[in-house]
């Protein structure tokens, strides 16, 4: 112990950690009423669980909230600092404290850092119910703990928190008394939204850099201080380009990167993804872009362009920025470099037009369904042909209204695989000729 311990401040993000769920913002999916978490807690009905979860979301707090309300015994343990020796000694601990009638919680931080060895030693004691486990990670915990481990267990995905919970956040380290709430800080809305943005869904990042920008923010004659864009600017060594999602530069830049990706040029693809990511944009944005760039300007001319958007967006989701720039990336090259072809899109819009034009349009009768016997006197799906009982599986049943029966929305190009598609859909259309359809 340091004789100054006392007079050096915890870190804002430790001085105003939630210690109830009241308090507690985000993952409302599972904290929400009634939902599954929430009962569990309200119920007193804790069991083993992994939590799941980009940094900073709240892992942690939620662990530490449910030692509290169950009146249980919190034991915090690393799994980067900690090994086999240090488990069996908290285990004893437990076995004690399970004697004495008292409930464990062992939290482990960084639980995918142990290795086999390591999460066998919790077993037997998870088994029997001497601990209750609480494991936290970053990773996909079906890969990185092991089975027996795993099965013990319930699996919780905590989600990267909004930019509207951390603006939240942000305002109320403004007001508390844990906080700043003894001082008068001269912030902005835009500027706390530029903070939020930054963070990326990161509480503790959010509430880090507030805390940075305060320090150097310029103290006035009255004691007060004032924390400029310029500021948060130098401290983040990020600019604002995109903090406003209804700014221009928002959009262009968003253009920028879709034109580079449908005109099939991957550096400059790359740099206008750099410029969004290091101005603040939101990845997950980023990622539901690309999602609709691979349908849109490539489809089925290489389909898999959708499941490397999907693969991508996930991977944003769940780890957040800046380890998800990589995946974007390689979403953003992969989508440059594909076949184009704009079928999807074409097929789409037409099929729109004609439908709102058309809205009254029955649907033919024999591909209605008949679940009722009233229905099948009104000849409700009579004349069905049912593809897989013929040899071709193919038919020549009507499935379009008599007035749309000469349109062709889908016109595949002979872009990479959109050409066996093309090839496909002709020899069906000429089946259904030879046929009488």
């Amino acid at each position: 112990m340091s004789l100054f311990m006392n007079t050096v401040p915890e870190p804002l993000a430790a001085r105003l950690r939630p210690r109830d769920l009241e308090d507690y913002i985000g993952q409302e999916h599972l904290i929400g009423e009634g939902k599954v978490l929430k009962r569990l807690i309200d119920s007193d009905q804790i069991s083993s669980m992994i939590f799941w979860g980009p940094p900073g979301v709240g892992k942690t707090t939620l662990a530490r909230i449910i030692a509290n309300r169950t009146k249980a015994n919190f034991i915090d343990f690393s799994a980067v600092t900690s090994g086999i020796k240090e488990i069996r000694d908290v285990m004893k601990q437990a076995e004690d404290n399970r004697f004495a009638g008292v409930r464990t919680i062992v939290f482990v931080d960084e639980i995918h850092r142990f290795n086999k060895a390591q999460q066998d030693a919790f077993l037997p004691f998870v088994e029997k119910g001497s601990i209750t486990l609480i494991g936290a990670t970053t990773e996909n915990p079906s890969f990185e703990l092991n089975n027996a481990l795993l099965s013990r267990c319930r699996v919780f995905v905590l989600r990267a928190l909004t930019t509207g919970d951390i603006a939240k956040l942000l305002h109320h380290a403004l007001t508390d008394s844990r906080g700043f709430g003894g001082q008068k800080i001269d912030i902005s809305d835009d500027d706390i939204e530029l903070i939020a943005h930054f963070s990326n869904g990161d509480a503790r990042s959010a509430l880090s850099t507030l805390e940075m920008v305060v320090t150097n923010g310029d103290m006035q004659p009255d004691g007060s201080v004032t924390v400029t864009t310029e500021i948060i600017e130098q401290c983040t060594s990020k600019k604002s380009l995109l903090y406003d999602k209804n700014g221009e530069e928002h959009y262009n830049l968003i253009s920028a990167l879709h034109k580079s990706v449908r005109n099939s040029d991957p550096d400059a693809a790359v740099y206008w993804l750099a410029r969004m990511l290091e101005s603040g944009e939101d990845p997950i944005y980023i990622a539901r872009r690309v999602t609709r760039m691979a349908s849109e300007d490539i489809g089925l001319a290489d389909p898999r362009a959708i499941q490397i958007a999907i693969a991508a967006f996930e991977a944003c989701r769940l780890i957040g920025m800046p380890e998800c720039s990589v995946h974007l990336t390689e979403a953003v090259v992969y989508m440059s470099l594909a076949p184009k072809s704009n079928a999807m899109e074409i097929a789409y819009n037409e099929a729109r037009e004609d439908a709102l034009e058309q809205l009254a349009e029955p649907v033919p009768l024999q591909i209605r369904n008949a679940p009722t016997e009233l229905m099948s006197d009104l000849d409700y799906g009579k004349g069905y042909m049912y593809a897989h009982d013929y040899e071709d599986r193919l038919t020549t049943l009507q499935c379009l209204p008599d007035s749309l029966l000469d349109r062709s929305y889908y016109r595949p190009t002979g872009e990479g695989e959109e050409k066996r598609f093309a090839e496909r859909l002709d020899y069906i259309k000429n089946w259904k000729r030879e046929h009488g359809a």
